[in-house]
């Protein structure tokens, strides 16, 4: 899971408030397009959106709209249109603040923290995730069952991480194997089932059948929340 996902087809704009946003702790993805970021999001969630409203294809209200129905993460539009009707019709897709251009970063950033506070609670928090019975401690980089420290190698919490923080979605093999190992890895795939049958043996009730963590044959592995 991204901590915020910046729709924005200005590169050079883009990675300047990517440099602020990074510096105050946040992870960013960044799209050029609406069409890109809605695929994005097929992939991986994000806890804010960060929304242009002029982009090529798809306008930023568009993918608003669609935002909106795929999900309740914020939205903060920008945009350099700043009329009345511009962000009325913003608040009414289901923005949730706005900012115009040209971008004041430390005002951009008072906004993101405002709501990252205001729907997540206090900015520490967002470093806990709590599944059920486990706790994962992403500053500390543990990860606890019933309040009890599990033994993790790097790779087994890196692995449950990506997983507990995409609940209900099937993701396939080779994204896992990439985004932990790397693509270019000398690793083989095989690591890959290795690391989850390790991880079955310590967070799973019963490990021949698990239930957090259940394969999708053919695709990949899918974690649910119990």
């Amino acid at each position: 899971m991204y901590d915020i996902l910046m729709v924005e087809d200005e590169e050079e704009l883009a990675k300047l408030l990517s440099v602020y946003i990074e510096r105050a702790g946040y992870k960013v993805q960044r799209a050029a397009s609406g069409e890109e970021a809605l695929a994005c999001l097929q992939k991986e969630t994000a806890k804010l959106i960060l929304l242009d409203i002029t982009l090529p294809g798809m306008d930023g209200f568009a993918v608003c709209r669609e935002m909106r129905k795929a999900g309740s993460m914020p939205i903060l539009m920008i945009s350099a249109r700043v009329g009345k009707e511009d962000q009325l019709n913003g608040f009414r897709l289901g923005a949730d603040d706005y900012i115009e251009k040209p971008v004041d970063p430390d005002l951009l950033m008072a906004k993101i923290n405002s709501l990252f506070a205001r729907i997540y609670g206090a900015m520490a928090e967002k470093d806990v995730l709590q599944s059920g019975s486990l706790m994962i401690d992403k500053s500390a980089h543990k990860v606890y069952k019933n309040k009890s420290l599990l033994e993790l190698n790097v790779k087994e919490y890196e692995l449950l991480l990506l997983l507990a923080e995409n609940p209900g979605k099937t993701l396939d093999k080779d994204f896992l194997f990439n985004q932990i190992w790397g693509a270019d890895s000398f690793s083989e795939s095989q690591t890959l089932t290795v690391h989850i049958n390790m991880l079955r043996n310590k967070i799973e009730e019963n490990p021949k059948k698990p239930e957090r963590i259940k394969t999708v044959w053919g695709v990949g592995y899918c974690y649910e929340e119990l």
